[in-house]
């Protein structure tokens, strides 16, 4: 069995252009993610998916492997989905979408997440959730919030903060989405064949279109964060982090 780790990654955005090849601490960021990346345990294979020749030819310079994928993608995860058919990945083989603008991801967090989809072969698609620290991610919306079941498969995920305690004095921790996924071959192509989903629509959550049409998202949660960069502001928080003992 392959275990393909695809990382879409997106040259325009209409917050953060050219966003992949940005520094952070002297090294473009799509480096920095394939590098997490690759000391993941599990991972066999790795491969940027883009739509742009500068992040091949980035991606290159450091020695990493990166293919085009159409422009026309309505996500990352239908990126990925176009990547896993030129790779030739089987039905039976394992996809684990992690997403560009994570840099610090952490190679437990990729392992951790692939972990259900060994264990029990009837499952599609799993998820990573992080119990909050930082109080102020609660109420930002760029920061997507979910809960899930007793079994740990995913309820729902929102901008907004869930649960919402009625009474002020109900304590509970509040759960971050990180943005990593990991399916089956098999499964990736039943998901890119839905419709988009109204409240994938609404959310601007594509995870949210599986929940639509009647499909589990099996969720682990890590004790690792991953903060994502959204904006050039976003980048010094990052670099302070990476100065940090222990990052």
């Amino acid at each position: 069995m392959k275990i393909a780790a695809i990382i879409p990654s997106r040259y325009g955005s209409t917050r953060f252009a050219g966003k992949p090849l940005a520094p952070i601490a002297g090294i473009p960021m799509i480096q920095r993610v394939y590098d997490q990346v690759k000391q993941a345990i599990c991972v066999t294979d790795i491969a940027v998916a883009t739509d742009d020749r500068r992040i091949v030819e980035a991606v290159a310079r450091f020695g990493g492997n990166a293919l085009m994928t159409s422009a026309a993608c309505r996500s990352g995860t239908d990126r990925a989905a176009e990547a896993a058919k030129q790779m030739g990945l089987a039905p039976e083989d394992i996809v684990v979408n992690i997403q560009g603008d994570q840099p610090l991801i952490a190679p437990q967090t990729i392992d951790e997440t692939l972990a259900p989809l060994l264990s029990d072969p009837e499952l599609g698609m799993t998820t990573a959730a992080f119990a909050i620290v930082d109080k102020q991610e609660i109420t930002n919306p760029k920061d997507v919030k979910m809960v899930f079941d007793t079994e740990g498969f995913a309820l729902y995920f929102s901008r907004a903060p869930i649960p919402f305690a009625r009474d002020k004095d109900t304590r509970f921790d509040t759960f971050k989405h990180l943005g990593i996924y990991a399916y089956t071959r098999r499964f990736l192509d039943i998901f890119t064949q839905l419709p988009n989903g109204v409240l994938e629509e609404i959310e601007k959550l594509e995870q949210l279109r599986a929940l639509e049409h009647g499909h589990r998202i099996k969720t682990v949660v890590t004790r690792y964060d991953s903060p994502e960069v959204d904006i050039p502001g976003d980048i010094p928080r990052i670099e302070a982090m990476l100065a940090s003992p222990g990052v």
